[in-house]
């Protein structure tokens, strides 16, 4: 990884320099790789030296590694007791797991209920099912099928978020319910970022973004051609993905990070008709409410939680949810393409 770093990093230290290094500012840096979380990640900052931010890029790799180990449900790793092996192990005993995971899993909870169970993790019976029937989808379209709905029921009586037993003292998690999985996927790459994020800063890295599929963590400013500091700017998608405008906002967001849900790029076709993969707890089908929802605040761990909960609740309850937070602002965009926005979020767009 150190090596992918650096030799990005050459590369993009030429023109770093020009813009840079003649004002005696600290130099901007980025690099990239693809291994974690399953999607393309990006470190942007600034740095006295390609050394020093390729140390600060280093250990923002290494730390997301760590979770992404930790949070995954498809996969083993040597001597990692994972959201995996919880759920192998479901009803059948107690697993020790590093802190990582408890602190995790108290933070969803504490989201399941600020959501009224819009966010819940232990709803992995229900997922894993609709995540089967899509990538046998995608591999073959033409034989492409929906869930049988009387399964997707059955699967739902086995969701009970309180069926999560945490030990904090032994550091346990237990599953009661042997036909019950835990699925982290809404949540789990947001805290890691916001994790990640918070570790670089107390290292000592001052200006940078973070960016792990979409998930954007910024922290610190940029530095205009000047070497004045500046607001971090970052675009929101267009969730057309035809259309010749790609960005629907840019936004000025240092010190805030932004994450979007969206339908248009995880699906398959049935029928015609496309399935995302955003589930609505009350439905058990793909929520049809919104094309895509981002929310600004300055947890990625909440941004994360909120942009699945919001998108899977009518605009009026997910605009009173987000008005009654602090620091907290939102885009819905509609399947019209018609947008709205919360109080706050005009003040952040970039002039």
């Amino acid at each position: 990884m150190k090596q992918k770093i650096t030799a990005f990093l050459l590369g993009m230290m030429m023109i770093s320099m020009l813009s840079a290094c003649s004002f005696g500012k600290d130099m901007r840096y980025e690099a990239s790789f693809l291994e974690l979380f399953d999607t393309a990640s990006v470190i942007v900052g600034y740095a006295k030296s390609e050394e020093e931010f390729t140390k600060y890029s280093q250990m923002i790799y290494d730390e997301l590694k760590v979770y992404n180990e930790l949070y995954d449900i498809y996969n083993d790793y040597e001597g990692v007791n994972n959201i995996k092996t919880i759920n192998d192990n479901a009803g059948i005993k107690p697993v020790k797991v590093d802190r990582k995971i408890i602190d995790l899993l108290l933070f969803s909870r504490d989201w399941y209920e600020k959501t009224n169970g819009e966010i819940n993790v232990a709803f992995g019976s229900v997922l894993s099912l609709w995540h089967d029937h899509r990538t046998a989808g995608l591999d073959n379209p033409e034989k492409a099928t929906l869930p049988d709905y009387e399964e997707l029921k059955a699967r739902n009586q086995h969701i009970d978020i309180d069926d999560m037993v945490i030990d904090e003292e032994a550091s346990t998690i237990y599953l009661k319910d042997p036909e019950m999985s835990l699925d982290v996927g809404a949540i789990a790459k947001g805290y890691a970022v916001e994790r990640a994020a918070l570790f670089a800063q107390q290292a000592g890295f001052e200006n940078g973004m973070i960016s792990v599929g979409g998930n954007v963590r910024t922290f610190g400013n940029k530095l205009d051609d000047n070497g004045k500091e500046i607001p971090w700017s970052v675009g929101i998608q267009n969730p057309d993905l035809s259309s010749d405008e790609k960005t629907l906002y840019v936004l000025n967001l240092s010190g805030y990070s932004l994450v979007t849900s969206g339908i248009y790029e995880r699906y398959y076709v049935v029928d015609g008709k496309q399935y995302h993969h955003i589930i609505d707890p009350k439905t058990l089908m793909p929520t049809e409410y919104f094309v895509s929802v981002s929310i600004i605040c300055p947890d990625s761990g909440m941004a994360d939680a909120l942009s699945t909960a919001v998108f899977n609740m009518p605009y009026e309850e997910g605009s009173k949810l987000i008005e009654g937070l602090d620091g907290v602002e939102a885009l819905w965009v509609f399947p019209d393409q018609s947008m709205k926005y919360s109080s706050g979020f005009q003040a952040m767009i970039k002039e």
